[in-house]
């Protein structure tokens, strides 16, 4: 077995067509693989790579370079994607074998936090990944947005092509990855795969010349739905500028379906708004996100509360030893080695998939110790609320 990593042409070669086989309708057509040369300029940045046994590609495995905001603190983040196996090599550890050597690239090249959409959550919990939070998906129709129609709301709305109005769409990405915890988004070389599809519209929100709301979209058919991507806005009143403007469609789409963060409480939006909210995940198909801490160095300096305790970490490739955690100046301290004075600070025996979910905030620790993922004492629960309050993560990058 060998493992290496590919040029950026082999990739039409040697890891898209597996990861089509794995991901995609099969066989694939003649025209797809001319989609893969067109593709190939948005990969450009990627780490991918794969398994080779007498010249033929068992696995393949692909991480791209992002960011993410952890509770405040904005980090480079290794996006894990295109995992795939030649269905004659699949049980072998090829993944296994992969994953390791990606993931200790990443790490060693700067990368202090993993996410992947896994093809099953318990394999990657292995791994010490720990689940986040699935977007919803909202259905409605626009006649129960009429009384938007009536509202005066603040600023105005723009409407345009997504290949014209897409510097204003990365932008604003970039203020909502420094404002939401658990937000992630492409390097440029993937995220101008939208500007350069231009299959969208945009509809951007602005008071007082600044962007407050976007969200993108297409229309299937006349009579059909209005399909928005993620609708992202910083405020109620944003957000009720673009549902003012689906509202205008009434005569046109039979429904509106939108995707929203975890947070959102669209039956709450509106009196008699009759709408269907779903968070769907299943398997083979529709998966929930999962992330992790790859290094220690995601916590320090992260704003936290006043908490204090010592942390073990075991069964780790990347995070292991013993380690005080203290938050008594408001921003959180790591130190290796953990506290000498073991009579006054509690201790946690934690798995990395436990500290990942009390860092990403998916997890209270009592539900870490019941999950299998860390033996969590009373007094050390208490610590660790007060260091990592409960926060729901909104990844919203798709990949």
């Amino acid at each position: 077995m060998i493992i290496r990593r590919l040029a950026a042409e082999e990739r039409l070669t040697h890891s898209f067509p597996i990861q089509a086989y794995a991901f995609e309708a099969s066989p694939m057509t003649a025209s797809r693989v001319d989609e893969f040369r067109a593709y190939l300029p948005y990969n450009a940045g990627n780490r991918t790579l794969v398994v080779e046994e007498d010249d033929v590609t068992a696995a393949a495995v692909t991480a791209i370079p992002m960011r993410q905001n952890l509770r405040g603190s904005v980090l480079p983040m290794a996006g894990v994607a295109g995992v795939a196996t030649h269905p004659l090599a699949r049980r072998r550890g090829h993944v296994r074998a992969l994953l390791h050597q990606l993931l200790d690239e990443m790490r060693e090249e700067g990368h202090p936090l993993t996410a992947l959409y896994p093809f099953r959550a318990s394999f990657y919990e292995r791994f010490g990944y720990v689940g986040l939070p699935a977007r919803r998906t909202a259905v409605f129709s626009p006649a129960d947005l009429a009384s938007l129609l009536r509202a005066e709301l603040p600023g105005e709305v723009v409407w345009e092509r997504v290949g014209a109005g897409y510097q204003t769409w990365r932008t604003y990405t970039e203020h909502c990855l420094y404002e939401r915890h658990g937000f992630a988004i492409f390097p440029d070389f993937r995220a101008v795969s939208l500007r350069d599809r231009d299959d969208r519209w945009l509809l951007t929100a602005v008071r007082d010349d600044r962007t407050v709301g976007a969200v993108t979209y297409r229309i299937d058919d006349h009579g059909g739905e209005l399909i928005a991507d993620d609708l992202l806005a910083d405020d109620p009143y944003a957000r009720a500028s673009l549902l003012q403007f689906f509202a205008r469609h009434v005569d046109q789409v039979e429904r509106i379906r939108v995707h929203l963060p975890a947070d959102e409480l669209p039956e709450l939006w509106l009196t008699d708004l009759a709408v269907q909210v779903e968070a769907r995940v299943s398997r083979p198909g529709s998966a929930a996100p999962m992330a992790r801490l790859l290094s220690l160095d995601a916590l320090a300096g992260l704003p936290v509360g006043a908490g204090r305790v010592n942390v073990e970490l075991v069964g780790d490739r990347w995070l292991a030893g013993t380690h005080l955690l203290d938050g008594a100046a408001g921003r959180l301290e790591v130190l290796s080695g953990g506290s000498a004075a073991a009579t006054t600070v509690p201790t946690a025996t934690l798995t990395a998939a436990g500290l990942s979910a009390l860092a990403y905030g998916v997890l209270d620790p009592v539900e870490v110790a019941i999950r299998g993922l860390g033996d969590v004492p009373v007094d050390a629960a208490t610590e660790l609320r007060r260091l990592f309050p409960r926060a729901l993560p909104y990844l919203f990058a798709d990949f």
